[in-house]
């Protein structure tokens, strides 16, 4: 009985620590898609795209400081 709610804690860290490394990897892909839209968008002279693409890298940041919180705190 010890020995199946180890495994079941075994079970449940491996499942948050591919959560980590799913949502740290979106999050980082999310942010280069973003600074290159924003790049884009400066290189272009286009308001809007350059706001897109800053707003959209700025939540690739959120999104990675919040998968790291999440690491720390599980």
């Amino acid at each position: 009985m010890v020995l199946a709610a180890a495994d079941g804690n075994q079970l449940t860290s491996n499942v948050l620590d591919l959560f980590v490394t799913a949502a740290t990897l979106g999050g980082g892909a999310w942010t280069v898609w973003g600074a290159i839209t924003f790049a884009a968008g400066l290189k272009d002279q286009n308001g809007p795209q350059t706001q897109s693409g800053l707003w959209q890298a700025v939540g690739g940041i959120v999104i990675l400081a919040a998968a790291q919180l999440f690491r720390a705190l599980a």
